[in-house]
């Protein structure tokens, strides 16, 4: 074929290519030269989850498919930019896109056709083929080490905002990797997963002073990983001393593990929301920024995120603290900045982050919205936030859950009276699916 024959255009994700995206192709390549529109990261994220592959995977894939010509980025859901940049004959598309979240997109793309004088094609749906369903069976086999290791970075550069859910154990990573709520046309779920340092303690009956061990930690990984395919980003607390930090950075790599977050305090463990109430110690600019340092050095990859959380303004050193901190910290090598307040108002973090988007050099922002929590996750993100953890909420509310139960059936002496709050058995014994093994 040559140059002057029709362009028609077709937009595709190709995270998972089968049957009937060939069949697509093969209609489209019979109305002329075929240039496949590919969604970028950002674009698939906007609707739905991460794309196994990343985009210069996804490209390499379909430009050596038959009948492809060339291949551009799409850098949005809406075709329209793309289609007045190329003004295609023909736009060539499965007619399932009729409804659900794509019905606006295909309307967008009708009127746009229209101001040229171009053609909507649709190719009938295949049948017994659904990425759906292959991206449930590629997930039912769970995921390596290094693939879940980059999510977080990956997520980070497609997302406006990245939200993490704490988890402490199988169950409760079973509850963020599953859950997901439709609004306003858009499929909405959580990330990945924080294990906190407070959670992973409080589920073993410990006190959060760093009793319980790295290598207890590493088991509430395990229960974590084996069942889940999120990221995962740990709580570090402040990493002990620099050797140490370096041989946990290993760890949780060899885990999979997308990151750490080391705060800027030494000596014994103190709760940061305790604040001043209890004698803590922050770290010089020096001694974190060479703990750093040293973990950077002790990373095997490059797609492990070490982000350095700010003290400052929970011990009430000031706003200016803060920021020297964090640009220090960044010159340092951090992947990250976490401030962190223990105010009611978010009017402390916003100052932060005002004065941190002007800065020359900066890293991707996370904020733990814990005690200032009648901010929407929208408001950090228009300040310029582009992770928020919420680090303790599951626990927080099994535990009055169980307290009460157990309360109700010491009370009377059965438990027929706190059946209204529990599972039933049989959705206990079919809640974890057994799977294919």
């Amino acid at each position: 074929m040559n140059h002057e024959q029709p362009v028609v255009y077709v937009g595709m994700s190709a995270d998972l290519v089968h049957p009937g995206h060939l069949n697509i192709l093969r209609e489209a390549r019979k109305l002329g030269r075929v240039v496949v529109g590919l969604l970028t990261d950002r674009a698939i994220a906007s609707y739905k989850r991460l794309p196994h592959m990343t985009f210069d995977q996804r490209k390499e894939v379909v430009e050596n498919l038959k009948g492809v010509d060339e291949v551009v980025a799409q850098e949005q859901l809406d075709y329209v930019p793309n289609l007045r940049a190329l003004r295609p004959q023909y736009v060539v598309h499965g007619d399932d896109w009729r409804q659900g979240v794509q019905k606006q997109t295909r309307q967008n793309v009708i009127e746009a056709l229209a101001e040229w004088g171009g053609e909507l094609v649709e190719v009938p749906y295949t049948p017994d083929v659904s990425s759906t369903q292959l991206n449930s069976r590629v997930k039912s086999t769970g995921t390596t080490p290094g693939q879940r290791l980059s999510l977080l970075r990956r997520l980070i550069d497609a997302k406006p905002m990245v939200r993490l859910m704490e988890a402490h154990n199988g169950l409760t990573g079973l509850i963020v990797e599953s859950l997901k709520e439709e609004r306003a046309g858009k499929r909405l779920e959580f990330d990945g997963m924080w294990l906190s340092s407070l959670t992973d303690s409080t589920a073993k009956g410990k006190p959060d002073i760093e009793a319980v061990d790295v290598t207890s930690r590493m088991q509430t990984l395990n229960d974590i990983v084996e069942v889940t395919t999120k990221p995962i980003l740990y709580d570090a607390d402040t990493g002990g001393r620099p050797e140490h930090f370096a041989f946990t950075v290993r760890t949780l790599e060899r885990f999979g593990i997308s990151g750490a977050v080391i705060e800027d305090k030494v000596g014994p463990k103190k709760n940061s929301l305790f604040g001043t109430d209890v004698a803590q110690t922050q770290a010089t600019l020096e001694e974190m920024s060479e703990k750093i340092r040293v973990g950077n050095r002790a990373k095997v990859t490059g797609d492990f995120m070490i982000i350095a959380r700010i003290e400052s303004l929970i011990l009430e050193k000031g706003l200016e603290d803060a920021l020297a901190r964090a640009r220090a910290y960044i010159d340092a090598g951090a992947d990250g900045i976490m401030i962190h307040s223990r105010q009611k108002s978010v009017n402390e973090i916003a100052g932060f982050c005002r004065e941190y988007q002007r800065f020359h050099t900066r890293v991707p922002l996370v904020a733990v919205p814990s005690s200032y929590n009648n901010t929407y996750d929208h408001e950090l993100q228009e300040l310029g936030v582009d992770v928020v953890i919420y680090a303790n909420q599951l626990l927080r509310s099994a535990y009055p859950a169980m307290v009460n139960t157990a309360r109700s059936i010491l009370t009377h002496g059965r438990s027929k009276e706190a059946d209204d709050q529990l599972l039933s058995i049989k959705d206990v014994l079919t809640l974890i699916p057994e799977g294919d093994w």
